[in-house]
């Protein structure tokens, strides 16, 4: 799939999100923004000033699926809008904008090796308001290297609850699964794929239990 319609996809998936601002006084489009930031991230952007010059880079390309009447937003346009953002209602309305978007512009194949995993996203913990670092658990499509969908947790515990939530969001009958053997419960046996289960040092009776078979 063209790299036109992939991003013609992120438009019309993310054209649902509610704009906060006054929309008299806006000079772009949220949806444009999002598509911006999106392209820019994946193409490896992590700061604003980054997006921005990836906008600028490639202005020529994007106008191909952008309206951009105002040209390419500043690096503080692109914060400011970000931060007007509810970050708990676009968090929902992005997550299942993307799976969306995902669903659209990837098809899994039987036989694909999904990794499901977990992971403490670095520096998201904030002492002063006594905030605990967010916990992420996320599927992973090996093959094509693309994250199909992930699962925001209070903490690495609550990986055993957020696995069958984040399998159910996905298609993967006829998928191998990776998954830690904390993994291994009846509910996953529904989705009709096949798992390989990792036992670790600390499954300490499981793990001696395997290795006298």
């Amino acid at each position: 799939m063209g790299n036109k319609k992939v991003s013609l996809s992120i438009v019309r998936n993310f054209e649902t999100v509610t704009d906060p601002r006054i929309l008299l006084k806006t000079t772009h489009k949220l949806v444009e923004v999002i598509a911006i930031a999106i392209c820019a991230v994946i193409c490896g952007a992590d700061k604003w000033t980054q997006v921005e010059e990836y906008g600028k880079a490639n202005q020529g390309w994007l106008k191909t699926i952008l309206e951009l009447p105002n040209g390419i937003p500043s690096h503080d346009t692109f914060g400011r809008i970000f931060s007007k953002l509810d970050p708990m209602v676009f968090q929902m309305v992005f997550q299942r904008c993307f799976q969306t978007w995902i669903r659209e512009v990837f098809e899994i194949t039987g036989g694909q090796v999904i990794a499901i995993d977990g992971k403490t996203l670095r520096r998201s913990h904030h002492k002063k308001s006594n905030k605990s670092a967010i916990h992420m658990v996320y599927a992973w499509a090996a093959e094509n290297s693309i994250l199909l969908g992930q699962i925001k947790t209070e903490e690495k515990s609550n990986e055993i609850t957020a696995i069958p939530e984040l399998l159910d969001m996905l298609a993967i009958k006829g998928c191998i699964i990776t998954i830690d053997a904390m993994g291994c419960q009846s509910k996953i046996q529904e989705k009709e794929a096949d798992y390989i289960l990792a036992v670790k040092d600390n499954q300490g009776s499981l793990r001696k239990a395997l290795s006298k078979v």
